[in-house]
């Protein structure tokens, strides 16, 4: 686990869209039930953060939260739960307010990271 202060954070480990490679980053992230909430925010910046760009192409990832390597399925949240865990994210870190002032109208996207066991059924989904 990186400590980024005392907010909760992860690394996540996505295939590279182009290389094929492994990228590891850092992120803050918000528990949710068993998932962990993510947002591309990018400190507000006006491109996609290139972890996130390459959760999209492959929902797929593993994450390092505590010493334990967890593999995950993404889910893009949309409407309702957008909503939902964007309280869940700004009362943990406000600052995310600015960084979608700062990020000039960029659709800034919120995962949910879903473990997914050995004998879960849905473990080879998007794969």
């Amino acid at each position: 686990m990186v400590a980024l202060g005392l907010i909760p954070s992860l690394v996540i480990t996505t295939v590279g869209r182009r290389s094929g490679q492994p990228r590891s980053n850092p992120l803050l992230y918000v528990p949710d039930g068993d998932a962990y909430v993510v947002i591309g925010s990018n400190w507000g910046q006006a491109h996609q953060p290139g972890w996130a760009m390459n959760l999209l192409s492959q929902l797929v990832a593993e994450v390092d939260v505590k010493g334990r390597r967890i593999p995950v399925r993404a889910e893009v949240a949309t409407g309702a739960e957008r909503e939902r865990l964007w309280q869940l994210l700004v009362t943990e870190w406000p600052a995310y307010r600015t960084y979608v002032q700062r990020a000039g109208g960029r659709e800034i996207r919120i995962f949910r990271l879903v473990p997914v066991g050995r004998g879960d059924a849905g473990a080879g989904a998007g794969e």
